[in-house]
Order: C-alpha cells, then structure tokens, then sequence
C-alpha cells in the first residue's frame, strides 16, 4: 500500500522480488523508468510499457499486446464499484485487502 501521490513505478519497486514467473509485464506509462525495464528484463520478463511523452528517444513496445491491457482496467473499474474500496474507508491495509479479496471472489462468481 502507498500514499495516493507516489509514483507508480516507486511501488512496484517493492513488488519486483515477489512477482510470479510471467513472459510479459503489461503497465502503463506510469512504470516508464529505464531501472524498472532492467529489472524486469533481468528477470526474464519482457516489459509491454509505452514510453512517456517526456522521453527523448521513444521505446518501443508490442501494440497489439498492449491493447489487451483494457481488461485490467475494466477489472479494477468494477472493483471500484464497491464503495468501501473506492473510498478505502478502511484504515487497516489488511482489512482493506479483506475487502478487495471479498469483491474480487463475488465479481469472479457473477
């Protein structure tokens, strides 16, 4: 869990010994650092991350892949159709993962 105005990719960081084996990583600009790529990469993940607009010399990514990025975003759209995860009324980062996991099983069950 991490404040509202930290960066993206200043999360994942923390993330980065934890993730499962995966071929990709699909991520928006917000995880645009070239750190971030290598640490992927040396894990044997392959980065689907647009580059910012501020870069000087553009990356380039996988585009047809990258569309299929819409479903995580439709995911965590109906996850914030839940009021107490929208608002985070929880305090608690774990009763606040209680209540996402709660939403997540009646969302995979509907």
């Amino acid at each position: 869990m991490t404040a509202g105005q930290v960066s993206d990719y200043t999360g994942a960081a923390a993330l980065l010994d934890d993730l499962p084996k995966a071929q990709w990583l699909l991520g928006d600009r917000g995880y645009d650092a070239d750190w971030y790529r290598d640490a992927l990469q040396e894990k044997g993940i392959k980065p689907c991350i647009p580059g910012r607009t501020s870069r000087l010399i553009p990356i380039k990514y996988d585009k047809r892949r990258y569309r299929s990025r819409n479903r995580i975003e439709i995911m965590f759209g109906r996850l914030k159709d839940w009021r107490r995860v929208a608002t985070r009324y929880d305090r608690c980062p774990t009763v606040f993962f209680s209540a996402i996991a709660l939403a997540a099983t009646v969302l995979f069950w509907l």
